[in-house]
């Protein structure tokens, strides 16, 4: 008996050995920032195939002098019976890189095949490029017209595509016009300018995904003897704070290695802006006020200026998003 004993607890102790030890070895082998992508980004047998369509050119009016391309996701679902969802997504060549870290497209197809969001229509927009001709070298580089669009808080960008660009799309495809099932999400200034198309029109779009944003002082532009100074997205926690609240859903990740320059601190920009949600809450519970709440998570990992994070997190993002989409939706005509 007490062989058998013994026998057994050098089995057990063999067992937790081998567990640790492949714990310690998954644990050395993963570096800061590694952050896989998950099935629902990648190709599933079975899953119908949706159209990418694009690149198309637009030339705004509202931002004079710039050319920009966009593609348009259409899933296979799609049948203009109904007005479909809305994502929008900026640095448009990046999000729908078959091979790059976050796939939109892809995650939108295997979510609307499985039912988990509702049938979704995916714009994918380019920053600007200042004058008549788009170069095609740029591939998921940066127009050179991002950072006056991108990284300004007023409302120019968010009137290009709400006035302009949207209905363009929505000459060929029902596109809802309920806020809350439209999105709008990006990263890095990609980000900010998401946030800031919400900020200014939250009766058009109150979903927002924003991943490593540069909610810094980028756009920031000191007084000069002619025009006054110009804030940047350092701003936007002041704004939260102190201004009345928007009905909006926001998801904000960043990681802990990220940007730290002369522009601000990106990792602490982001728990900034977080915070500053949180307060607003807090202070209009407090009041008791009877108006909307922020409705925001979050997700901080240890990655650096980087897409990766997100499109690991991406797919569930969206269920989050659209989940009310899902849940007794009073119908809608146009």
């Amino acid at each position: 008996m007490q062989r058998r004993f013994v026998v057994l607890v050098l089995i057990l102790l063999c067992a937790v050995t081998t567990v640790a030890s492949a714990a310690s070895a998954q644990t050395a082998t993963r570096k800061p920032g590694d952050y896989p992508l998950t099935p629902d980004s990648l190709p599933q047998d079975g899953v119908p195939k949706g159209r990418l369509e694009g690149p198309f050119e637009f030339r705004s009016q509202i931002i004079a002098n710039t050319v920009r391309r966009y593609w348009i996701y259409v899933p296979a679902q799609y049948t203009g019976e109904t007005p479909a969802n809305v994502l929008v997504f900026q640095d448009g060549a990046r999000a729908i890189n078959p091979t790059g870290a976050l796939r939109v497209p892809q995650a939108i197809e295997n979510l609307v095949f499985r039912k988990e969001i509702p049938v979704t229509i995916g714009v994918f927009i380019t920053p600007g490029q200042r004058g008549d001709v788009f170069p095609d070298n740029v591939g998921t580089g940066n127009p050179n017209n991002r950072a006056q669009e991108y990284d300004a808080v007023d409302d120019t960008y968010a009137r290009f595509l709400i006035d302009e660009l949207l209905p363009e799309i929505g000459r060929k495809y029902r596109l809802t016009a309920d806020p809350a099932r439209r999105a709008i999400g990006g990263t890095s200034s990609g980000a900010i300018c998401a946030f800031t198309v919400a900020w200014h029109r939250p009766d058009a779009f109150r979903n927002v995904i924003s991943g490593i944003g540069s909610y810094v002082s980028i756009g920031y532009r000191a007084a000069t003897a002619d025009q006054p100074a110009k804030s940047g997205g350092e701003i936007y926690p002041t704004w939260i704070r102190r201004m009345p609240i928007k009905p909006l859903r926001v998801f904000l990740q960043d990681g802990s290695n990220d940007l730290d320059n002369n522009w601000g601190n990106w990792f602490l920009a982001n728990q900034q802006m977080l915070k500053a949600f949180e307060f607003a809450n807090r202070t209009a519970d407090t009041r008791k006020d009877g108006g909307p709440r922020y409705d925001v998570r979050h997700e901080w990992g240890d990655g650096a200026h980087s897409d990766a994070h997100l499109g690991a997190l991406l797919p569930e993002v969206l269920r989050w998003m659209f989940a009310d989409g899902l849940r007794n939706r009073a119908p809608e005509s146009r």
